[in-house]
């Protein structure tokens, strides 16, 4: 019945939208003609612009004889540009009251060198340049109604699982920058950021597959650049965005950007509020080496709210003189409450003992950039630059967890853990371009200091709690990175090569307060290459990249912290981790006909790879980080962006991997191997009164572990948006997942001593209202330094 009722209502919208009456409009046709031949050009991009609001309206490509018409305008003046790879752009006024041929348009080769190959019809929504591939979010209508997070799954490469987790081509070893820089509000978990903020605060998305030179070495799968909202004009402009959902709650986030003479800002602030939700659990495990068993029930529910801010100050002190000043800050308050029920049982499967445990807990993070940049231009040539930077973070986490049971012979206990990072960076970058031939080089220096101060309470029998020795220390690892870098990138009219070199020299220590725990002091270097090359056809590129690419521990992996909040199912990090090096190969074609195609294809192996690894005593699992895996994987990407109609669009984005794994661990061999992948897809209709409807569905696989598989999972929705005074606001309506409250999320683990399988209901029915407004003018554009810090260089941790 419910099924019924909600197709009732999408058939009840959908006649509704059709049935709209429309006033007169107009048509403007004409012939775009090659000016050397004169033969007609097919497949030309043809857009229309109005000239008071300078906004988009509608766009299309020429016909094989050249010939382009484009309907349903309004009487009034517009711009008609006329854009083609390898040939000049022809901009004309038209202006009717009827309909208007503009005739033959002659288009003029380009002697120019082509920058990058756009890849999308109309404002282009992907663009593949030698050694990355990028989203435009701000070209998809749908960022007005979407979360940032949402954006990622259309993007190429990119995958986002049930459990929020960001994956590049299935690895969530990669480094997420934002704006060209390591942030600290995006050092825990981005997805939690990235939910909260909406998708209009993002002008692009970039996947960097072969990073050149000039970026640190991290990152094995490569990195995520998220690029927002930062250009803007004299005078003022901004925009605020609100939602609500049924399960995360509320959101607003207000973006502006100032203007005045030889001043410049512009930022965003967000804040949103999840209410405290449970769902069930279960865990069981089957203990083969000591038969028994061990079963649990029960349910967890999580809640909390963030507090995000990212500022920029620029002064122009002359033409060649330009100071930035950076700002960011992050704020996450959580509460949690666990019950849970647990059965023992003996290898003849009976029950020898059953408890309650009941955990609550409470965890805050912060995250805070503070950065500064000069940057000196040279007269003779407005692209020779150098810039000078400094930047200081400081992330942390604060953990408590009070847990009580009613297990015979085990005490009630309370653990605390403070852990974080500090970091200064000096970095001084040069950019010498010529006609040709650009040169890049420099040098960084990064000294990080990790701490974590942990602590285990155990309540006495009379009721007072006292500090457990044996689980209790200060831990502190140092990580000083001193880096050069040299590189180079030719320029033709059909090709483009990017080759370079990094040095790395590594210093790291780390120190415990108890002199038993003892003390690690070693150094390492390493000189990473890079090379991309590219084709530049017709209507096509071919792209080569070859890489090598570093993962060093984060915190969050070295942290020795015990995480005993479910006593039988302990997390703790590895402060003995080593790094690791990986080889990435790629090759991808993209056609950029009538909307476009990316295929791409990538081959990688590595070695004493950073692997989570489970291991028992007696009926208690230990979840851990090792160097213990050979890790090869062999993957195909497909992304697919096509107007099938110049109302209707589709975009496919879709991967398959065949995964190797093996390593040994505690003396034991652990091998895996199979395939994983996803799916993502989306369409969408534009209607003439300003209404737009979109469909969506998505698949993510399970993914190959090297002790098992994780989840799956599929969903799909849909929205309706409503553009509202111009275009400057707009409501939308989206609805994901309506046939299913909960969605089924389980993990397998096994290994020659145990096998577990775990459980968990997430919620999956959702229903959101967005509204977003913008306000203000604008006139003359802020200027931006072009370089500036972007440590990515140190893993993520758990949840990335």
């Amino acid at each position: 019945m419910k099924r019924l009722l909600l197709t009732a209502i999408c058939c009840s919208l959908a006649v509704s939208l059709f049935a709209q009456t429309s006033t007169k409009t107009i048509a403007v046709k004409g012939i775009a003609i090659d000016s050397v031949t004169n033969k007609p050009l097919d497949f030309v991009t043809i857009t229309i612009v109005d000239m008071e609001t300078k906004k988009p309206v509608k766009s299309n490509l020429t016909k094989q004889d050249g010939s382009f018409e484009i309907k349903g305008l309004m009487p009034k003046t517009y711009q008609l540009s006329l854009i083609y790879v390898g040939y000049q752009t022809k901009i004309l006024t038209v202006k009717g009251i009827n309909d208007i041929n503009v005739g033959k348009v002659l288009l003029s080769p380009s002697n120019s060198q082509l920058k990058e190959v756009s890849v999308s019809a109309l404002k282009p929504l992907m663009k593949q340049e030698v050694d990355r591939i990028s989203y435009d979010v701000q070209a998809d209508p749908e960022s007005k109604s979407l979360t940032a997070l949402d954006m990622m799954r259309k993007v190429p490469l990119l995958s986002v699982d049930a459990n929020d987790n960001i994956k590049l081509r299935g690895d969530g070893n990669y480094k997420i920058l934002l704006n060209g820089k390591e942030s600290a509000i995006m050092a825990r978990n981005p997805s939690d950021v990235l939910k909260a903020m909406p998708g209009t605060n993002i002008i692009k998305i970039e996947v960097i597959t072969t990073p050149p030179a000039k970026y640190d070495a991290e990152g094995l799968a490569g990195i995520i650049n998220i690029i927002t909202q930062k250009n803007g004009d004299q005078g003022y402009n901004g925009s605020i965005n609100t939602n609500y959902n049924t399960v995360f709650g509320y959101r607003v986030n207000l973006n502006t950007t100032v203007k005045q003479g030889k001043f410049g800002f512009n930022g965003f602030i967000g804040q949103g509020t999840r209410p405290m939700r449970a769902s069930d659990f279960d865990n069981k495990t089957t203990f083969i080496t000591q038969p028994s068993g061990l079963f649990q029930n029960g349910n967890r529910g999580n809640g909390g709210s963030n507090l995000y801010a990212s500022t920029e100050l620029s002064y122009e002190i002359d033409s060649l003189n330009l100071l930035t000043g950076t700002f960011n800050n992050y704020n996450n308050t959580g509460n949690n409450a666990n019950n849970q029920f647990t059965q023992l049982f003996n290898a003849a499967n009976t029950l020898t003992q059953a408890y309650n445990v009941n955990n609550s807990g409470n965890n805050k993070s912060h995250g805070m950039d503070l950065g500064l940049n000069y940057q000196l231009g040279f007269k003779n040539h407005k692209d020779q630059l150098l810039t000078v930077s400094y930047k200081y973070s400081n992330s942390n986490n604060k953990q408590f967890s009070n847990v009580i049971t009613n297990q015979t012979g085990v005490a009630n206990y309370r653990q605390n853990n403070d852990a974080g990072t500090k970091e200064y960076t000096t970095q001084v970058d040069y950019i010498q371009p010529a006609k040709v031939l650009t040169v890049e080089a420099g040098g960084k220096m990064i000294l990080r200091n990790n701490f974590s101060n942990f602590s285990n309470d155990v309540q006495n029998s009379s009721g007072i709690y006292l500090t457990d020795a044996s689980q209790t220390n200060n831990f502190t690892y140092r990580q000083d990175v001193y880096s050069i870098y040299n590189s180079y990138t030719l320029k033709f009219t059909k090709w483009v090569f990017k080759g370079g070199l990094r040095f790395e020299n590594t210093n790291i220590g780390a120190e415990f307060t108890s002199a038993a725990a003892g003390v690690l002091d070693r150094s390492y270097h390493n000189l990473v290459p890079s090379f991309s090359a590219q084709r530049i056809l017709k209507n096509s590129s071919v792209t080569f990249g070859f890489t090598q690419r570093i993962q060093r521990p984060g915190i969050y992996q070295l942290n020795p912290f015990s995480d005993r909040s479910n006593p039988l199912y302990i997390n703790m990090g590895n402060p003995d981790l080593r790094p690791a090096v990986n080889n990435n190969f790629e090759l991808s074609y993209g056609n950029f006909n009538k909307g476009s195609i990316n295929i791409s294809t990538n081959y990688s192996f590595s070695n004493n790879t950073i692997e989570n690894v489970a291991t028992v005593n007696g009926n208690v699992t230990t979840q851990t980080f090792a160097n213990v895996g050979k890790n090869k994987r062999l993957g195909l990407d497909v992304s697919v962006n096509y107007p099938i109609t110049k109302r209707m669009n589709i975009n496919i984005n879709t991967e398959l991997l065949q995964v190797w794994l093996d390593g040994f661990y505690n003396g034991k061999l652990y091998t895996n191997s199979g395939q994983q992948g996803h799916v993502f897809t989306n369409g969408s209709y534009k209607f003439d009164n300003g209404y737009r409807i979109g469909l969506n569905i998505g698949f993510d696989s399970r993914y190959v572990l090297l002790q098992g598989r994780d989840n799956y999972w599929l969903g799909g929705g849909a929205s309706i948006t409503k553009e509202l005074w111009k275009g400057k606001g707009s409501v939308n309506v989206n609805f994901n997942n309506p046939y299913k409250k909960f969605i089924k999320l389980d993990f397998i683990t096994k290994t020659n001593d145990f096998e577990t399988y775990s459980s968990n209901l997430n919620y999956f029915r959702t229903i959101g209202f967005n509204f977003s407004y913008k306000f203000g003018k604008l006139n003359a554009q802020i200027k931006k330094n072009q370089r500036g810090i972007n440590n990515d260089d140190a893993a993520g941790g758990r949840g990335n």
